[in-house]
């Protein structure tokens, strides 16, 4: 490694960017408010734009929550790098628009609204906004993200469609009077009238529709579950039960893993019991599918997983810490056929998770080593009861117990500290590295290397070009 200790210190700051631009959102947590959040947010951002401007746009491929890939962007557009060579230019302009790409329409509206508010009209902005509008279907956006298209619209001067145009711009009785050659539109006008033609447009919109004709909630679902999204279903399944629609909306086998494990936390134990058979059968498939090829080619691996009293989130973040490590659990099995999990608390029985009690997390630590693991992954807030110890036992197991490293060891933090500004630390001997998404669980215990002290800025940087070229090459 030729880098020198600048070098390194810059890693360093890259990965602690990295880190809050995957786990933070910028909303309340267990141990810090939303303010405190955002403010190191901020901070973080400008730092890295400022000091390692050729790095900043490559922190999209390293699967950073959509909140932070939308202040990357916004960043990219509204202050560009005139000085940037021509491949670094074209590969930024690729990440954008891979990312906008894999962003829900409704994030890439509010980006697109906030750089119409601060007129930000240079040339890149106007055909980045052109090239995702062009490739929408612009009826359906007309209707559910009205506002957003009509800014975009305005402010990049992208041409649309005659109907589109006067559904977007014309008042409210223009709009209504005469037909539309497209059905969603004219399915949308006709709904003024009658509650039938309601059941032809989306969830989202023929709920507004359905209050105003004042249709019973149960005929409502029942009528318009062909029309919701997966998501949708999923979050008025339990309606759906309690008004004994059969079968249910939500079909639980393509349901991705993150929300299948929300979904299941926000059933009671009870629930959760008499439904065993399916929820674990669906949560098996979904890690399955998650881990797609990688599926079964892992070493050994322990997972240590925080069910303590703080996995239950905040308010803006319910329970999303324990749904989490309940992802992660159902994964690493996926990806190891022969791991093992070591709740916090002690649980054996993973689909009757709930946040309770103290967080000693040296315990769970300890006895997943003593598996023989040739990998360990811990997932928690890292707010442990006795830090000093927990901090000082791991110092010495790697110094004197293993200090070849023949047991590699992440701690994946769902919750980002910003009093620090980082996630909260088990020790300095293990790398730390947020997590937002259990999809991207591989490629975060791979990042973890760079943590470790042993590789720095030319290797990180080598393997950030690497990943954008294969993550380009992969959207094209």
């Amino acid at each position: 490694m030729t880098d020198t200790y600048a070098d390194l210190l810059a890693c360093e700051d890259l990965l602690l960017f990295a880190g809050a631009a995957i786990s933070s959102t910028g909303q309340q947590e267990f141990h810090g408010d939303a303010d405190a959040q955002r403010l190191s947010l901020d901070f973080l951002h400008e730092y890295v734009h400022g000091t390692l401007p050729d790095l900043y746009a490559l922190m999209l491929v390293l699967h950073v929550n959509d909140h932070n890939a939308a202040r990357i962007v916004h960043t990219l557009l509204s202050r560009p790098r005139p000085e940037a060579p021509p491949e670094e230019r074209a590969r930024e302009n690729g990440l954008i628009r891979r990312r906008l790409a894999l962003m829900p329409p409704q994030r890439v509206y509010r980006l697109f609204a906030r750089l119409a508010a601060e007129r930000v009209n240079n040339r890149r902005t106007r055909a980045v906004m052109r090239d995702w509008i062009a490739g929408r279907a612009l009826d359906l956006d007309a209707l559910k993200y009205r506002a957003g298209l009509r800014a975009a619209a305005r402010h990049a001067r992208v041409p649309l469609p005659d109907e589109v145009a006067r559904f977007l711009f014309s008042a409210p009785a223009a709009r209504r009077a005469r037909p539309y050659a497209s059905s969603l539109l004219e399915a949308h006008r006709r709904a003024h009238y009658a509650a039938r033609d309601l059941y032809d447009l989306p969830y989202s919109v023929a709920e507004g529709f359905a209050a105003h004709h004042r249709v019973p909630r149960a005929v409502f679902l029942e009528g318009i579950a062909a029309r919701a999204t997966r998501a949708e279903r999923l979050r008025l399944d339990r309606t759906a039960h309690r008004h004994g629609l059969a079968p249910p909306l939500a079909d639980l086998a393509s349901v991705p893993l993150l929300r299948l494990c929300s979904y299941v936390l926000a059933l009671s134990p009870s629930e959760r019991r008499a439904r065993r058979a399916e929820l674990e059968q669906a949560l098996e498939r979904a890690a399955l599918r998650t881990a797609g090829p990688l599926a079964g080619t892992w070493p050994r691996t322990a997972a240590v997983l925080d069910d303590s009293h703080s996995s239950t989130g905040s308010r803006a973040r319910r329970d999303r810490p324990l749904a989490l490590a309940l992802a992660c659990h159902h994964l690493v099995r996926a990806l190891a056929p022969e791991s093992s999990s070591h709740w916090v608390s002690g649980r054996t029985d993973a689909l009757t998770a709930r946040p309770l009690g103290p967080t000693p997390l040296i315990e769970p630590i300890l006895d997943a080593l003593e598996t023989g693991p040739a990998r360990v992954v811990v997932v928690s807030d890292g707010y442990d009861d006795t830090p000093p110890l927990l901090a000082d036992a791991l110092t010495l197991w790697r110094r004197r117990v293993d200090p070849d490293r023949s047991v590699t060891m992440v701690h994946l933090s769902p919750v980002w500290d910003a009093d620090s500004p980082s996630p909260h630390r088990l020790s300095p001997a293990v790398p730390t590295i947020g997590l937002h998404d259990p999809a991207v669980l591989p490629s975060l215990v791979e990042l973890a290397r760079f943590g470790e002290g042993r590789l720095g800025l030319s290797e990180l940087r080598g393997h950030l070009v690497a990943t954008a070229d294969t993550h380009l090459r992969e959207g094209s």
